[in-house]
This record gives C-alpha cells, sequence and structure tokens, in this order.
C-alpha cells in the first residue's frame, strides 16, 4: 500500500512578522536516558491498583481483573510515560460497551502533562471498518477537532474483542497498526515536552499490556512505493519572497514535509537567513553578508522586490527562524554556505541544539569542511552532501563525509540516474535540486529518489495527491491451461499449447525456452522423449507474474500398433509386426522394421519407438 504523501494543511495560524517575539526560549535537551530498543516502560495492571505515572484527567478511571477501565463519559482521559521523541507504544484494548458504533478509544501520542489541549490522537471507532474508523487528529487550542488522517480497518472492534494496537512515531511521523495490520500514516505537530496518554469518548473500556519501547528515528531513505517528500525551496518561493518568514510559514501550511532554506554569517558572528553572498538582490541594502552587522542585516527590507504585499518582510536571523519553524511541523534542510569558520559552524549547531530541534534539521553544504565542522560539534544532527556534478564515486565520498543524504542537482543526477540504486543500498538518501515542472516530477519518481526541492511544494503535492488517487492497477495473472502439468502426451501426436491472462499487455511463451505462439499445435514427434517444459510470462501495469507446466513425451503399445498401421509397412508385414507387439517380441518386430522397405528415416523413427516400448 502506498503511503499518504500528501499531507493536508493542519491550520496552524501565526502572524508571521510577530511570532518570533512571542516564542518562549528552549532549554538544551536533557542526555538521552534510552536508546532504540529500550522498553520504557511495561504495565499489566495486576497490582489491582492505579500504576506510578498514570494520572486520570477526566473521566472514571480504575483498575480492575488485571486491565485499566474507564467508564464512558465525554472525552475521558489520562495520561502517563516521559517525553520521548520516537517511540513505540503496543496496547490491548477492549470496547466493553459503547453509545453506539461510532464511539472511540486509542493513544494520546503527545499531549501536555495536565492533559488539556491541544493534543494528537491515534484512534478506533467500535465500527472500525467505517472510511473513519482509524483517525489520527488533533484536539486544537481552541477545542476543536481537526482530523487530517482517515482509513479503515480490516474488522470491526465491536464490543468484548481484544485489539491489539501498535502506534509508531518517529519524531512526527506516526505509523497506525491494527492487530499487526499497518493501517494509517500521518504527520503531526509535535511538542517538546508531551507525553503520552489514554482517551475514550462515549464508551466504557479497558486497557491492558501497555509497553512503550524506544524505537529509531524514520530513515531519510523511503521504502518501496513511497513518493518523495516535499521539499520548499527557501521556503515557499514561487509564492512568496525567498527566504523570508513568509515564505517558511507557507511552505509548512502547503503541507511539504521539509522546508529547505540558506544560512550566511554576518560580519560580527550572526548567522542570517540568505542565499547570496550579498543582499543586493533580495535586500533594499547592498553589501556582501561577510562584511555587514547582523543588525544592519536584519533591518533590510526583504520583501518589496518580490511584491508590495510583502513590503513589512524584514531579513530574519537563523535564530528567528528556528523560533518560528519550531512550533509548527515538519524538518529543515539547512543549507550553511562554504566558506563557513569552524566557529561559526559552531554557533549555528549551538541554536539548532538549543532549540531541541537535532532531530528536525538536516545540515547539508557543497563545502566538505562545513559538513566536517558540523559533524565534529553536533554529531546527532544528520548531515546532507550537496553536489552541482556527480563524484567518481558517490557512495564513497558519503561515507567518507558520514552524511544520509546526497543532494546533487537535477541535471547532474540525469547524468547517472543509477547512483541512486548504489546510494540506496549504501542507506543513504537522494534529494535532488530544483525542479518544478510535472514532466521533471515523474523523471524522479521513476528514478526513485526520496525527496524533491522545488520551488513550487503546493504544485508537488497536488501532482503525488492525483498520482495516490489513481487506482492501483491490478496484478497480472498467466495460466498455462495445455499442457495441464504432469500430463503425457503420446509421440507423434500434435501438442496444443494454451496460455490465459488478465490484465497483462505483453506475454511471453516458451516451449523448453525457445519461443512458440500462443494456441501453437506442436508435433510430438519433433520432441524427444522424456520431459518438456511450457513457460509464460507476463507484464502489466500491476507488475509481472509468471506459470509453468511440464510434461512428458511417451509412446504406448496402443500409439506404438497405431503408426504402424498408417506407416508405408506391406499388409504382411504388418500384421507380423501387431502379433509380435502383442506378444512382447521386441527383437522379432525389429528386425521386421529394419527389412522393410521404409525409408531409413521411417525405420529410425519406429526402432526408437520400439525400444521405448521394451523399456516400459
Amino acid at each position: 500500500m502506498k503511503r499518504p504523501q500528501t499531507l493536508r494543511p493542519l491550520g496552524v495560524t501565526v502572524a508571521v512578522a510577530v511570532v518570533a517575539a512571542l516564542v518562549p526560549a528552549f532549554s538544551s535537551p536533557a542526555p538521552a536516558t534510552s536508546a532504540p530498543g529500550d522498553v520504557v516502560l511495561r504495565e499489566s495492571f495486576d497490582s489491582g491498583t492505579m500504576p506510578a505515572g498514570f494520572t486520570p484527567v477526566s473521566g472514571s478511571w480504575t483498575v480492575r481483573d488485571g486491565r485499566l477501565v474507564v467508564e464512558g463519559g465525554s472525552i475521558s482521559r489520562l495520561t502517563f510515560g516521559p517525553h520521548l521523541e520516537n517511540y513505540r507504544v503496543d496496547a490491548t484494548v477492549r470496547f466493553e460497551k459503547v453509545a453506539n458504533s461510532g464511539r472511540w478509544t486509542g493513544i494520546m501520542v503527545d499531549t501536555p502533562k495536565d492533559g488539556q489541549v491541544p493534543w494528537w490522537q491515534a484512534v478506533m471507532r467500535s465500527q472500525s471498518t467505517a472510511s473513519n474508523g482509524i483517525e489520527i487528529a488533533t484536539r486544537t487550542s481552541k477545542n476543536a477537532w481537526n482530523v487530517p488522517f482517515t482509513a479503515s480497518a480490516p474488522t470491526d472492534a465491536g464490543t468484548g474483542r481484544d485489539v491489539r494496537v501498535s502506534i509508531e512515531v518517529q519524531r512526527d511521523h506516526v505509523t497506525w497498526s491494527y492487530d499487526g495490520t499497518k493501517v494509517l500514516e500521518g504527520d503531526i505537530e509535535r511538542t517538546s515536552k508531551g507525553v503520552l496518554g489514554l482517551v475514550a469518548d462515549g464508551a466504557t473500556v479497558s486497557f491492558d499490556d501497555i509497553t512503550v519501547t524506544e524505537i529509531a528515528p524514520k530513515p531519510l531513505v523511503r521504502g518501496d512505493g513511497e513518493l518523495p517528500v516535499t521539499i520548499g525551496h527557501r521556503g515557499y518561493s514561487q509564492v512568496n519572497p525567498e527566504n523570508s518568514l513568509a515564505a517558511m510559514a507557507a511552505s509548512q501550511k502547503s503541507g511539504a514535509e521539509y522546508i529547505e532554506t540558506d544560512v550566511h554569517t554576518s560580519a560580527d558572528g550572526v548567522p542570517m537567513i540568505m542565499h547570496d553572498q550579498t543582499v543586493s538582490r533580495t535586500t533594499n541594502g547592498t553589501g556582501d553578508v561577510a562584511t555587514l552587522d547582523g543588525s544592519f542585516i536584519a533591518a533590510l527590507r526583504n520583501g518589496s522586490w518580490f511584491s508590495p504585499a510583502f513590503a513589512d518582510q524584514e531579513v530574519p536571523t537563523l535564530a528567528e527562524f528556528l523560533d518560528t519553524f519550531a512550533v509548527g511541523r515538519g524538518k529543515l534542510l539547512l543549507e550553511i554556505k562554504g566558506p563557513e569558520t569552524d566557529a561559526e559552524v559552531a554557533r549555528i549547531c549551538r541554536l539548532i541544539r538549543d532549540r531541541r530541534l537535532t532531530d528536525r534539521v538536516v545540515i547539508q553544504s557543497f563545502d566538505v569542511n562545513v559538513l566536517r565542522s558540523a559533524r565534529a560539534h553536533a554529531p546527532e544532527i544528520k548531515r546532507g552532501l550537496l553536489r552541482g556534478s556527480l563524484d567518481a564515486d558517490p557512495v564513497a565520498t558519503s561515507k567518507d563525509l558520514d552524511v544520509v543524504a546526497y543532494n546533487p542537482s537535477f541535471g547532474a543526477l540525469q547524468t547517472r540516474p543509477s547512483i541512486v540504486a548504489d546510494l540506496h543500498a549504501a542507506g543513504i538518501a537522494v534529494m535532488p535540486w530544483t525542479i518544478d515542472s510535472p514532466k521533471d516530477w515523474a523523471t524522479l519518481v521513476a528514478q526513485d529518489v526520496d525527496g524533491v526541492i522545488t520551488n513550487r511544494p503546493g504544485a508537488f503535492i497536488g501532482w503525488k495527491s492525483a498520482i495516490e488517487a489513481q487506482p492501483t492497477p491490478a496484478a497480472p495473472t498467466v495460466t498455462v491451461v495445455a499442457p495441464k502439468d504432469g500430463a503425457t502426451v503420446e509421440r507423434g501426436d500434435l501438442l496444443a499449447i494454451a496460455v490465459t491472462t488478465t490484465d497483462a499487455t505483453s506475454t511471453t511463451i516458451t516451449l523448453d525456452g525457445k519461443s512458440v505462439e500462443n494456441g501453437a499445435a506442436i508435433d510430438t514427434a519433433t520432441l524427444s522423449y522424456g520431459t518438456h517444459t511450457v513457460a509464460a510470462g507476463v507484464d502489466g501495469p500491476g507488475g509481472t507474474a509468471g506459470a509453468s507446466s511440464t510434461f512428458r513425451v511417451v509412446t504406448t503399445v496402443a500409439g506404438f500398433r497405431g503408426r504402424v498401421a498408417r506407416s508405408g509397412l506391406s499388409p504382411q508385414e504388418t500384421m507380423q509386426i501387431l502379433r509380435d507387439v502383442d506378444a512382447q517380441r521386441w527383437d522379432k518386430v525389429r528386425r521386421t522394421i529394419e527389412r522393410s522397405d521404409l525409408s531409413t528415416a521411417e525405420r529410425v523413427a519406429l526402432v526408437e519407438e520400439l525400444e521405448q516400448l521394451d523399456r516400459r
């Protein structure tokens, strides 16, 4: 099943010009206390009392008969567990009683410890086979529902039936599994302190065997059948001034999984969001970024050149940009423009780390020294190598620099698209730049890239939606109807070749490796005695398929008698041979054939058949 790639806007509304001033400071993250594979929490409720750390927020929650039970009520909630970035929560969930089939329950995947709005949840209805039987939803800060992701389960949860629920959260990506079957995926907004919880509405529900396990972050390399992620180039730069806070906010609202932006350092050491080495093209000022103070650059107008509607946009510092980015969702592909000093790279890494954004940012650069400095100062921040032309060995270069992504230009990739498979085999993603046409998007999807950097993130998301809306082509089928598998065929008879197919655009049929036509009649006298194979292969929009049938060419007494009777032997020779065949006097039959007036080829063929009968 293709994973849903088009993420609907989540309704985040911010006044871009003032957000930076309103965002609270972030503290540095605490040292990690667990690692992928570690069980962080396991609870079976066998003690008979509410476990420590399980905090009811609303509704009636009790522990009885070895299960945690919540009684009816409207949006009953309980919180538990620590804040985790990447985790899986498994639980056995049972509807005991429901007000109606649309009532629901599930896991709160990111909620304040007090269980108040806003929170995100992964829930199921008792009628879970409904089109919205499975949901990933948020209760917003305005106490309203936003449900961007829905699906149906393979069976109804009903009442009195245990369902094993498994929810994987890899930073902001949620994967919902129902009784071992993946049913839904989607991206959410995470908070820096959100914990887990349980939630139920209009139902009495029991929970058991809750386990929380630390898991690895989601890799950049996409899975089979997954479309590439959308990366807004310099934000949503088609409809906003590039690298502005407006472009960043628009890219997030479009549903782009990544924002790409650029950073230079000013003369006084302030990282500034700016693509060019100079401020001349995109601001009302002039001069080289490296020779200007940060306060001067930050006061420049950054949008008037694009449209009078953006006249109030100023050049953001990296700190302002990260603060605004932190309150939204998605990830950041941050290009550090070289050359930067080691100290300047360290300062950029510190700004990312201080805002607890290390798992949401990928640093990329054309400058390998920048990447080495970033690895030295913040090895936990992923890194990508930008290229305008391909390295002789992209895999070796990527491994030497310890990067997770190799990001060439579109043109460079087309000179050797085979590098995508090579890099994927090494666990390295490929996210080329900068591609704005559907024709080129289709080329990149066919080349299996992991992300597309584009000035048109909204259009790319819409294009992917159209692809996903197309019905999945049916897998082709092929059956060898004749000869049937295991059949025996009389030597000298005609053998019909018959193959049936469905949803196939091309069919290939072979007999013992040699091409034959469907419906062909094969004279088995041209085949050797023993086993032969008919094989058929088909291709179609939904894939490929194959089938085969084996048969044996044999001689029977009845068949031999018939061929003798139809041969050019004299009546006397024919009668003698038939009497000797019935008496199994094979040597006398051979002598009669060899003394006959038949042609050499006819005598050889009959003797060969006689030898087969003698062996039987």
